[in-house]
């Protein structure tokens, strides 16, 4: 007896597990690259661009800039700190 190379019609789709993944591994070093370049750079800068809009409506530059400044930078150690975990995670 033989095995259908199709996946399991039982799962939930969209989702795959380790057998049926297809990626390549420098395709998903490259995926994962990305995923931790925009959970390191978007709550900075957009902390950056919302301080800057508040510094400007209340005008109590640079305050507002510095606040968001950080409170970006935060956001963004701990979103990395969340995907180390998850890839070290024992499968």
């Amino acid at each position: 007896m033989t095995t259908s190379p199709r996946p399991d019609q039982s799962s939930k789709p969209g989702r795959t597990t380790k057998q049926q993944s297809s990626l390549s591994a420098p395709m998903l070093i490259f995926m994962t690259a990305l995923d931790t370049t925009w959970r390191a750079f978007v709550p900075t800068l957009g902390g950056v661009f919302v301080g800057i809009g508040i510094d400007h409506l209340l005008g109590c530059a640079p305050i507002a800039t510095i606040a968001c400044l950080i409170l970006g930078v935060i956001t963004s150690a701990l979103l990395v700190a969340k995907q180390l975990r998850d890839v070290r995670k024992p499968q």
